[in-house]
């Protein structure tokens, strides 16, 4: 018989669990911050819990995160995980160590259905949305691998897939991440990346416990973001900055907007006076991402001087902007190119 995985499982779920084997609700509790605090993978891991209790409950559930088919290794140290989720069904995750943080960029649907033009994972279809398990437990696998470095951590839900167009499963799984009693990571150090859903934008303005929002917007005028980004035929720019003008911030939060760069499409000058006037009166920051190139879509950065004008102009008009640099782009774990296919690259291990 297949056992339940507890990976992905609410404390209310648990407690239901708990009840079900007739054991009191302190022992959900106990469940709960070995898998997701503690990162416990097995039940004879529990010390706290009797003999008799663990082995019923290795009879009806297991601990599982998703299956690891392999890893890839970067000059500069990012990791890549590919992840086996189901039969034919693969996604990608990223391990980005920093000198005084790390950053895990985790999946959040099997391929994408948007097609962004400058995005590897939008040449593939959308084959399904992960469950609040896998998605979760790509951000346990991680963290597991990390091991018990003192720098903070970040989470970043911009991997493969659209998040908020798997809203419900997203959000299950970054409430895992926050709950003081779960991962116990802070709302301010997770960050949800969209293309633009408007209505997943309103309907996350909404929640008690939210991400940081990151908006990816990579042009300033819908004639170039029709090109780029075919969504923006469903919620043009002016209904996306709509939204994102209603957004509620903390003290001191921003909203990101995210601006891929493509050689002779987006990048000119007269593109960054356009795009500090749109985003004028928001509170924002401005990202910008040289395109990682891959022979798949048939685009190319700006060179560099290019790049650096473009951030020139915005700093001049008083917009907080920074270049993102390129991590991982010898394994192809670099921003857009993810996958979700095994790559026989050099560096490449098998899955643990």
């Amino acid at each position: 018989m297949k056992t339940r995985n507890v990976v992905g499982m609410g404390l209310a779920e648990m407690e239901a669990v708990a009840a079900g084997l007739g054991e009191p609700r302190y022992r959900a509790r106990q469940i709960y911050a070995g898998v997701y605090r503690r990162l416990r993978r097995s039940w004879d891991a529990f010390p706290d819990l009797p003999k008799t209790l663990r082995a019923r409950l290795g009879a009806e559930l297991s601990i599982a995160y998703p299956p690891l088919g392999e890893t890839a290794v970067s000059r500069d140290g990012t990791r890549r995980y590919l992840f086996e989720v189901s039969p034919g069904a693969s996604v990608e995750s990223v391990f980005i160590p920093e000198e005084k943080r790390d950053t895990l960029c985790i999946s959040t649907q099997v391929g994408c259905a948007l097609g962004c033009l400058f995005c590897v994972t939008g040449r593939r279809p959308l084959l399904r949305n992960l469950t609040p398990g896998e998605i979760a437990g790509q951000v346990l696998a991680l963290v597991a691998d990390r091991g018990a470095a003192s720098r903070r951590l970040n989470i970043v839900i911009m991997g493969m897939g659209e998040p908020l167009l798997n809203y419900d499963h997203v959000m299950a799984a970054v409430r895992l991440m926050t709950d003081p009693e779960g991962m116990a990571v802070s709302p301010r150090r997770v960050t949800l990346s969209t293309a633009g859903v408007v209505p997943g934008i309103e309907r996350l303005a909404r929640e008690p416990v939210r991400p940081n929002l990151a908006v990816s917007l990579n042009a300033a005028t819908d004639e170039v973001r029709d090109r780029l980004m075919p969504i923006n035929r469903t919620w043009n720019i002016a209904a996306l900055l709509d939204a994102c003008r209603r957004f509620p911030l903390a003290e001191r939060s921003r909203i990101t907007f995210e601006y891929v760069l493509v050689g002779g499409v987006n990048d000119s000058p007269a593109d960054a006076r356009a795009l500090a006037r749109l985003l004028s009166g928001l509170r924002h920051k401005v990202n910008l991402i040289p395109l990682n190139p891959d022979p798949s879509i048939g685009l190319a950065p700006p060179p560099g001087e290019r790049v650096l004008e473009f951030q020139q102009i915005l700093s001049d008009a008083h917009v907080t902007t920074s270049v993102r640099r390129a991590r991982g782009e010898d394994i192809a774990a670099a921003c857009g190119m993810l996958a979700g296919r095994a790559r026989g690259d050099a560096g490449v291990t098998p899955g643990r």
